[in-house]
């Protein structure tokens, strides 16, 4: 994981692509990143052998979303959203289907290749990414074929999807250690969901690597970790989520789960 660890502490050489691959190898152990890097490279050379010389950023915007969602077929997942191969960019590339965050990571990466300035939008609910050159800009989403959009039709597309309107800070160029971060936290979700406890509480590790004082994940590893029947971890991940959180709306509900915790592993000595 040591893309990822460098990209999360936003160090010059986190690599985004290396990163994602590093956090899909959670769902596919001793993963091979370099055939999906290869992909990565041929799409780009595709879009670079369409382009003419004289392209313009409006002719790149559009002769990249011709390729990568005519030709190759790259499209959201809203049949089976919540797959955690949807978050795992070596599925996404081999299926050409996935989650907005996913296809968005690749949408920059392969800009990122051709010098194009393509950057992540984390709007509240969806992922999009943005061309900017200073001369033409537009926000595109990978989910629904590259659709271009508007400012308005972004802030009508988190109000859909959240009921929150998108302030000025949703709507500005994330960093690749948002990306990261978020792409983790879908997969955490997904796990939980589809209650895959043991690889949820691998990706939460990630998330307390990087976020050591955060409340939420202990608490969330700590309840992934009691379903797998791990009490001492539990009761450790727990006991770590009221220190951070002394003043949580549960504390006493989960000071109750702490003693029950205690209770059984009294049982088990």
């Amino acid at each position: 994981m040591e893309a990822l660890r460098k990209a999360i502490q936003d160090q010059p050489d986190g690599k985004l692509d290396m990163a994602a691959l590093e956090i899909a190898s959670i769902e596919t152990p001793g993963l091979d990143p370099e055939p999906f890097l290869g992909i990565l490279d041929r799409i780009a050379s595709g879009i670079a052998a369409r382009l003419p010389a004289s392209a313009d950023g409006r002719e790149f915007v559009r002769v990249a979303n011709d390729h990568l969602f005519g030709d190759l077929g790259f499209r959201g997942n809203e049949i089976d959203y919540n797959d955690p191969r949807n978050s795992c960019l070596n599925y996404v590339l081999d299926r050409r289907t996935g989650i907005p965050i996913a296809l968005s990571v690749i949408y920059i990466e392969v800009a990122r290749r051709l010098g194009q300035p393509v950057s992540g939008v984390g709007l509240p609910g969806h992922f999009i990414v943005e061309y900017n050159n200073g001369e033409f800009a537009t926000y595109i989403d990978p989910f629904h074929s590259g659709k271009l959009l508007s400012l308005e039709d972004c802030r009508q597309l988190a109000r859909d999807r959240t009921g929150a309107d998108a302030d000025a800070a949703a709507l500005a160029p994330v960093g690749t250690r948002y990306i990261l971060v978020r792409m983790l936290n879908n997969l955490r979700s997904a796990y939980f969901r589809g209650k895959q406890f043991d690889k949820m509480v691998a990706v939460t590790d990630l998330l307390i690597e990087a976020f050591p004082r955060n409340p939420e994940y202990y608490k969330a590893r700590g309840v992934a970790r009691l379903r797998m029947r791990q009490f001492r971890g539990a009761q450790k991940d727990l006991g770590l989520y009221l220190k951070y959180a002394p003043n949580a709306e549960d504390r006493e509900q989960i000071t109750q789960q702490l003693g029950t915790i205690h209770r059984w592993l009294g049982r088990l000595n």
